[in-house]
């Protein structure tokens, strides 16, 4: 394939390289071999690769495709021989690894790379390990944090994979200012993101916050596209969390008033 100048141009390829590997995963092919194949074509970015991975990782675990099906553990640890190929793989699988929650399989897969795969981690799948710190109320995850924000900046997929990490960590202390001060970054700044709503209206409800969190989960709800109902149905279930959580502290408000010390 030819890599276009533009921006506009190089948005159009990885729409399609995205599009492409969506149909061959639909299909049961093996897609992230083919997906790795595009994206070398085409010399993405780890950024790049991220943006595309991300989606299509999760598109095909929705249609009971996922790469934990198709990919073994060893094609992760050990280095490949083309740089590309191995870091699709990585992207691929360590993201599906968190959209399953399991943060432990993630840490434990980065702990058996070897020390030169280490030394070459991109730094999205530096976020992947953060995230899995993160996820596990490791307060040393938040050293990492801060090092994959010196290098990714405003990219907008590492953000979220910080802020799922830090949504996933209940017993981090400080956690929703975290959330917070992320969701301020330009990334978001059009408040157009359905999900990054949805991690603000989860801060907001930690923080107490009840009106500001029901005004983010209710534009969430109207920004989702239709027909994700597996999302739509996690929005839901927050919006009823933030209800409850204000209904819970208006009764103990008024018991409080007619039962004064």
């Amino acid at each position: 394939m030819n890599c276009p100048e533009s921006p506009s141009g190089r948005e159009t390829l990885l729409d399609q390289v995205r599009s492409t590997a969506r149909s061959v995963a639909v299909s049961g092919g093996q897609w992230p071999r083919f997906l790795a194949g595009m994206l070398g074509d085409i010399g993405a970015t780890w950024r790049e690769s991220a943006e595309v991975c991300a989606d299509v990782a999760w598109q095909a675990r929705a249609d009971g495709h996922s790469a934990l099906l198709l990919l073994d553990p060893e094609q992760i640890a050990r280095p490949g021989a083309d740089p590309v190929t191995a870091r699709t793989y990585r992207h691929v699988y360590l993201g599906t690894l968190r959209y399953d929650f399991r943060c432990r399989t993630i840490e434990t897969l980065l702990h058996t790379l070897p020390a030169q795969v280490v030394d070459e981690l991109d730094c999205y799948s530096r976020a992947l390990g953060v995230f899995a710190l993160l996820g596990q109320s490791r307060t040393t995850g938040y050293a990492g944090m801060e090092q994959v924000l010196a290098e990714a900046g405003d990219h907008a997929k590492t953000l979220h994979v910080l802020l799922h990490g830090l949504w996933l960590g209940h017993g981090l202390p400080g956690r929703e200012e975290h959330m917070l001060r992320l969701l301020a970054r330009p990334a978001f700044a059009s408040r157009s993101d359905p999900i990054a709503l949805f991690r603000e209206a989860a801060a907001r409800r930690g923080l107490g916050q009840h009106r500001q969190a029901l005004e983010s989960i209710d534009r969430a709800l109207d920004l989702l596209p239709p027909g994700d109902t597996a999302v739509h149905a996690d929005l839901v279930r927050e919006r009823s969390l933030i209800t409850a959580a204000h209904d819970w502290q208006q009764l103990t408000s008024h018991i409080s008033d007619r039962n004064p010390e």
